[in-house]
């Protein structure tokens, strides 16, 4: 026990400025050997800068370092970089997979480690000649996958994976490393089914018990109460509180994370008041999509003019895949109609063109534009599509983006969506991952689409910033009349704001209910129950 009582890990006075802006404030905590801390605040608390400075990253070298002291095991570190930290045996993973598509899960997680067979060519060519141990790597990850003690095929091909085995495949590459000592999980369980969250949650059980540190960062709150021995609450750059996490609540450390009184009830409903039209906007029949850990082999729908209709389902049955296979990402066969008018598959530019617009589950490798401005992120797709925010001159011989009218739309929701930004000039990747969705929202509804896709516009957003992305999906629903088609694996979202819900079991539409009937008979149409029922 004498080795638990010692700090690990020391943050003394920490403060971080990004071009005069203070986004941590003179942060202290520290952390035991064998303990698990939970790390929570809203989305742009400064949770993430906090960890890239423990990790050495390059980003914050390049932004003038940070101020204060970091220690481990009491003696001051200072990270050149990430290799340093690891080095000092701390892992991390990110939000972002970082994982290399063609190769195995094996092949991941031993990468630029991998044990080599010496050849009599080894000794005139050097290392160059050797060969890389297949039995041995095998062997490796097969260890590291059962000491974190979840299923996972060492060799399956991680582009071929659906994306909860490439989580566990990130965080078993760190466990492999011998002398890891602190793992930091950025959001582990955000794009986990219920099950898989529940057996990483046991494995960080495990590690703990290993004697093994863990910071774990979550906008779940149960899963802190559920793993954690305290709890670290961040608010606009500080640690406003620490917690014993047998001795806090949800709603205690919700009210602590947004600054005021968080409402955790469903919200009323309000379908009795507002009459759906009978009318089908969006008719898909036998649809088909092609896209990796989706199956989506049949699925027949109609979607009624001015609803929001959930699309919900367990992890890797196809209701990621519909909204992806409409929209022209991943090959598609089947049918789909928009008021009347059919719409080719595989073709994204059509689908845009019928006034149909999507925001992705994949915020940064579709979603954004990373290296540009929020008012170019929000203004761009509508000018392409629809030139919008263009003067023209000259009769309309030459068209020149309206800047006044581009600087007004952004702002515009930047207010509506409260998004944490220095202005609307800021690069969308110096925000934080929930701001970054919310762009992704703002950039859809400058579009004016007749329906919009939204698929897990939650993922990864704290509790506050749900409450509020949801909301705005509401308002947009009603105050515009646009059809509005959410895709979530949060039941209980979708349960707040659709007026139906779909389930999707083995890529097919396995029954639609009114949102209002109980979890348990959405839980059986998951499980495969067939239960065919309109609202």
């Amino acid at each position: 026990m004498s080795e638990m009582s010692k700090s690990l890990l020391e943050m003394q006075n920490v403060s971080k400025e990004y071009n005069g802006n203070p986004v941590l404030k003179d942060v202290n905590f520290s952390l035991n050997a064998g303990e698990v801390l939970g790390l929570v605040g809203e989305n742009g608390a400064g949770k993430s800068t906090l960890m890239n400075i423990l990790f050495g990253m390059d980003v914050i070298h390049q932004t003038g370092g940070y101020g204060g002291k970091v220690l481990i095991d009491g003696q001051e570190v200072k990270f050149a970089s990430p290799l340093d930290a690891l080095k000092a045996g701390i892992g991390m993973v990110h939000q972002e997979f970082s994982l290399l598509p063609g190769f195995t899960a094996a092949e991941n997680i031993l990468l630029n480690r991998e044990p080599e067979n010496k050849s009599v060519l080894s000794l005139v060519f050097g290392d160059r000649a050797n060969t890389i141990d297949r039995k041995d790597l095998q062997k490796q990850a097969i260890a590291a996958i059962t000491k974190l003690g979840v299923q996972l095929d060492p060799d399956m091909l991680v582009s071929e994976m659906p994306v909860g085995h490439k989580q566990f495949t990130e965080i078993s590459r760190e466990i492999s490393k011998s002398a890891i000592r602190l793992l930091v999980l950025d959001e582990p369980t955000a794009v986990l089914t219920e099950k898989e969250a529940e057996m990483l949650l046991k494995a960080i059980r495990n590690l703990a018990d290993q004697g093994i540190s863990v910071i774990f960062i979550t906008h779940r709150l149960q899963e802190i109460l559920d793993v954690c021995n305290k709890v670290v609450v961040m608010r606009d750059g500080r640690i406003i509180k620490e917690l014993e996490a047998a001795d806090t609540s949800i709603a205690e450390m919700a009210k602590l994370m947004v600054g005021r009184e968080v409402s955790t009830d469903k919200p009323k409903q309000d379908h009795d008041e507002r009459k759906i039209s009978d009318k089908i906007v969006l008719s898909v029949n036998n649809l088909w999509v092609d896209m990796p850990g989706e199956t989506v082999r049949d699925v027949n729908l109609e979607v009624r003019d001015g609803e929001i209709l959930g699309i919900g389902g367990l992890a890797g049955q196809g209701k990621l895949g519909i909204p992806n296979g409409i929209m022209g990402l991943f090959p598609a066969g089947g049918k789909v109609t928009l008021n009347g008018s059919e719409i080719p598959l595989n073709n994204p530019r059509a689908c845009l063109d019928s006034s149909l617009a999507f925001v992705s589950e994949d915020r940064r490798g579709v979603g954004l534009l990373l290296d540009e401005s929020l008012e170019w992120n929000i203004a761009f797709p509508a000018m392409q599509i629809q030139n919008k925010f263009l003067k023209n001159y000259l009769g309309g011989l030459i068209k020149w983006r309206d800047q006044a009218a581009i600087k007004e739309v952004t702002e515009k929701y930047i207010s509506q969506l409260q998004i944490k930004c220095t202005s609307s000039t800021q690069k969308a990747k110096e925000l934080s991952g929930g701001n970054q969705q919310k762009i992704c929202l703002a950039k859809a509804f400058a579009l004016e689409p007749k329906l919009l896709f939204v698929s897990e516009p939650t993922r990864g957003i704290d509790i506050g910033a749900k409450a509020l992305v949801l909301q705005a999906l509401r308002e947009y629903n009603r105050k515009n009349g646009v059809t509005i088609v959410m895709i979530s694996s949060e039941l209980e979202e979708l349960r707040q704001i659709c007026d139906r819900i779909a389930i999707i079991t083995d890529g097919a539409v396995s029954g639609i209910l009114p949102a209002d009937r109980p979890s348990e008979d959405f839980g059986m149409l998951m499980v495969g129950k067939t239960k065919k029922e309109a609202m």
